[in-house]
C-alpha cells in the first residue's frame, strides 16, 4: 500500500471519530491515540532508542571490518614483499661429501638384489 493511502486513511479514521464531538474529550483522545498507533504499527517504525543501539552497533561492526581490512592489507603486503625478496638458499653440505663411497668388499661382490641379501640375513 501506497504512503499516501495509508495517510488518507489514517485521516478518515480521524475524521470519523472526531465527527462524534459530542462524546468526552478523552474518549475522543483515545481514539484517535488507537488509531495512530495502529497506524504505526503497520508501518513497522522503530523507536529512536532501538535506532540509536543499532548505530552504535553498526558504528563498532564498521571499525571493525575496517581493522580487519587493514591487517589483511599489511598481511597481503608482507606476502608480496617475501615473494619478490630474493631467497638466499641455506648452505649445504655438497652432495658427493653426503653420499657414501662404495666399500671395497661390496665391489668385489656380485651384487644381489637387496630382497635376497635380506632373506639370508634372517636365517
Amino acid at each position: 500500500m501506497a504512503p499516501q493511502d495509508r495517510i488518507s486513511r489514517l485521516a478518515q479514521q480521524i475524521g470519523d471519530r472526531l465527527q462524534n464531538a459530542s462524546q468526552a474529550p478523552e474518549d475522543i483522545q483515545k481514539g484517535v491515540q488507537q488509531v495512530v498507533r495502529g497506524a504505526f504499527d503497520r508501518l513497522e517504525l522503530v523507536s529512536r532508542e532501538d535506532f540509536d543501539i543499532l548505530m552504535d552497533v553498526l558504528q563498532r561492526t564498521r571499525s571493525r571490518v575496517e581493522a580487519l581490512e587493514r591487517q589483511v592489507a599489511n598481511l597481503e603486503t608482507t606476502i608480496e614483499n617475501q615473494k619478490s625478496a630474493p631467497q638466499t638458499p641455506a648452505p649445504t653440505a655438497s652432495v658427493e661429501a653426503t653420499e657414501e663411497k662404495p666399500k671395497a668388499d661390496d665391489t668385489a661382490a656380485p651384487s644381489k638384489p637387496a630382497a635376497s641379501r635380506n632373506l639370508k640375513d634372517d636365517k
